[in-house]
């Protein structure tokens, strides 16, 4: 995606603008954000995978069986 000669302007420039004091401050909030988001993004995949699942089983458990309807009682 990038050459070396690119991600080194890139990094002159942060330093520049951040400058030195700051850079592992910077970077140590970029990591912990980074974590973050790979965690969410496996706990949605995760339950997204478990709602598959469970809309598998249901619609395979379902097939030849006919459904009951529930009749009110006429009550309010």
């Amino acid at each position: 995606m990038f050459g070396m000669s690119e991600l080194a302007v890139i990094l002159l420039v942060v330093i520049v603008l951040v400058g030195m004091k700051k850079l592992p401050e910077l970077m140590r909030a970029a990591g912990k954000a980074t974590r973050i988001l790979k965690s969410e993004m496996k706990a949605l995949n995760e339950k997204d995978a478990k709602a598959h699942q469970r809309q598998h089983h249901t619609s395979r458990a379902a097939r030849g069986t006919t459904a009951k309807q529930h009749k009110p009682s006429g009550r309010s």
